[in-house]
């Protein structure tokens, strides 16, 4: 008979269910160590660029996306609307983004990438893409995208 697998907030055999989980087995440890394995590969080819993980996040979503106000880049980064301001203006110190007034509502400010980010992106983009090659090689494209599409349904799926 085989060995079944025990549910996921089960707790271990001697457990009265009053401990945390084991740290190795616990799912937002887990994450936040799979998130610096995976950004130890691209944080070198970033510096080289001197640009921050938060600001190439920020590029990658309008270089995407095209222009957006602070709060729809905050919400797409996944970065606190304060700390958006803060890359913001950084990045336009370096005249990689412009703040603009939205042509349909003028009281809307838009951000976008100037020509020097979008030249950026594409001194980038190649390495990137040779990261993501070696991660599928180890790893297997399937199955990356298997974790990427689990991952997405649990993000959509927030209390």
């Amino acid at each position: 008979m085989g060995r079944t697998r025990k549910q996921v907030g089960e707790p271990a055999p001697g457990d009265d269910g009053t401990r945390p989980r084991q740290i190795r087995r616990s799912l937002p440890i887990t994450l936040l160590r799979a998130r610096e394995a995976v950004m130890a590969r691209f944080r070198p080819m970033l510096a080289e660029h001197g640009v921050t993980d938060q600001q190439w996040r920020a590029i990658r979503v309008l270089g995407e996306a095209g222009p957006l106000d602070a709060t729809e880049l905050s919400e797409r980064c996944c970065i606190l609307t304060q700390s958006m301001t803060r890359i913001i203006r950084a990045l336009e110190d370096r005249d990689l983004v412009v703040r603009s007034r939205d042509s349909s509502d003028g009281r809307r400010l838009v951000i976008a990438l100037t020509p020097a980010a979008r030249a950026l992106l594409k001194r980038i983009t190649p390495k990137s893409r040779e990261i993501y090659r070696e991660l599928e090689v180890r790893y297997g494209a399937e199955r990356i995208d298997l974790l990427l599409d689990m991952l997405d349904e649990l993000a959509r799926t927030r209390p």
